[in-house]
């Protein structure tokens, strides 16, 4: 049995169907008996929906406020998910960031993750419930809402998985792994089975999407093992480590 997080960006949650199909690959993991902690991004094109609305209430937004804003699509991927996994017959319970809570400085829009206190979730995992985490946002010390940049779900998954100990941190993206370059600019480019995390690192200050680079420098410190696979394939990913042969 292994402690999993499993984080799901966007486009895995593009809609119903794609929620469902993430709702599965989660009961599979389940039924191999892993513990399984998710972590999930706001649905495909809501963030971009919410900054727009906030552009055009106003020209520059208090920060604070746009938080409260900017965190609400992360709420909403959580509760359906936790609808879905509830409905296939496996306890499930969402989590919203302040509710965990993880504790953020007050840089709002930009903010770092301080703590993340797991008792909560252990408990949870301990009573054979799977916690859906709204990813990308936490609460500063004043009890404000905060978001911590685009891309943010990354970091809060490496967060979590060092708070509960988690064996690995599985992040889903629309590719199936990291490749050697860019496989829509070089025909020739391969998927790679392993890299370390300076590799990666390297990889994303160049532009590389794949992961959020706040994420990979926190997973290097914490020594947090990552896997990057697709929520599309049932294939092997690559996993990003301290070394790579």
């Amino acid at each position: 049995m292994a402690r999993i997080v499993k984080k799901f960006g966007g486009t895995s949650l593009g809609d119903m169907e794609r929620m469902r199909q993430v709702a599965r690959k989660i009961a599979e993991s389940i039924t191999m008996g892993d513990q399984v902690v998710v972590v999930v991004s706001a649905m495909a094109g809501m963030t971009d929906h919410l900054d727009d609305l906030c552009q055009k209430a106003v020209r520059k937004c208090n920060l604070q406020e746009y938080d409260v804003v900017m965190s609400a699509g992360e709420q909403i991927s959580a509760g359906l998910m936790a609808i879905l996994l509830s409905d296939m017959g496996i306890k499930a319970k969402s989590w919203l960031g302040w509710q965990i809570p993880i504790t953020t400085d007050d840089a709002h829009g930009q903010a770092r993750i301080k703590d993340v206190a797991a008792r909560l979730l252990i408990t949870d995992l301990e009573q054979g419930i799977v916690p859906v985490i709204a990813g990308y946002q936490g609460v500063d010390e004043t009890g404000r809402v905060s978001t911590l940049g685009r891309g943010g779900s990354d970091l809060t998954a490496v967060a979590v998985a060092a708070a509960i100990k988690a064996d690995r941190c599985d992040i889903y993206t629309d590719v199936p792994g990291v490749y050697s370059d860019d496989p829509r600019q070089v025909s020739s480019a391969r998927k790679l089975p392993e890299i370390s995390y300076d590799e990666m690192l390297e990889k994303a200050s160049r532009g590389a999407r794949v992961l959020n680079l706040a994420a990979i420098e926190l997973a290097r410190d914490l020594k947090i093992p990552l896997q990057v696979l697709s929520s599309f394939e049932q294939k092997t990913g690559t996993m990003v480590g301290p070394d790579a042969s």
